[in-house]
């Protein structure tokens, strides 16, 4: 069975629209901090938002057997869409870029979680589907942990919340 990729971006908005030549996607690192100049995307008119982070996970894997044992090797990460991602300068400062950064960390927080669901299950010659079923699963996660930020941060507008979740992202990223 060769190496498969979904790749699952949360957070598009303005999807349509388009570019000569995509940058590719950033892949997550401690060492690499957002900057405006990562946000390549032109913001929708009709989107009042100050910014958007098109982040998500990709998920690759091999398999083969050893004595009829299925072996599997999996590759999980978080990329950040340069082309999907946006900003209105005029409203955004570095508190709003952080609360992006945020974004872009849980993301790699729900990377980490789903290579371990991966790690700890056992498949059968289903592995396409029951893959894809944890994929899903921690997807609709993700997406409801995005949401539960941007609601308790009030879009980074709490600062008090905001620093919160400074901490708890952090602190969750060092374990």
């Amino acid at each position: 069975m060769g190496a498969l990729k979904y790749i699952l971006p949360l957070f598009l908005v303005g999807m349509g629209l388009g570019h000569a030549q995509e940058d590719p996607e950033i892949a997550w690192s401690p060492d690499h901090r957002l900057s405006w100049d990562d946000f390549k995307g032109r913001a929708p008119q009709n989107d009042r938002a100050a910014a958007v982070t098109a982040s998500g996970i990709s998920y690759g894997f091999s398999t083969s057997y050893t004595s009829g044992k299925l072996n599997v090797d999996f590759k999980v990460s978080a990329y950040f869409y340069p082309d999907k991602s946006w900003y209105r300068p005029h409203l955004c400062d570095s508190t709003i870029l952080s609360h992006e950064q945020l974004h872009f960390d849980i993301s790699e927080l729900y990377a980490r979680k789903l290579g371990a669901c991966l790690a700890q299950s056992t498949f059968t010659q289903n592995i396409k589907q029951e893959v894809k079923t944890i994929y899903r699963e921690i997807l609709k996660e993700l997406e409801a942990y995005q949401g539960q930020y941007d609601r308790e941060t009030d879009f980074s507008r709490d600062k008090v919340q905001q620093a919160l979740w400074n901490t708890r992202i952090k602190e969750a990223l060092q374990n």
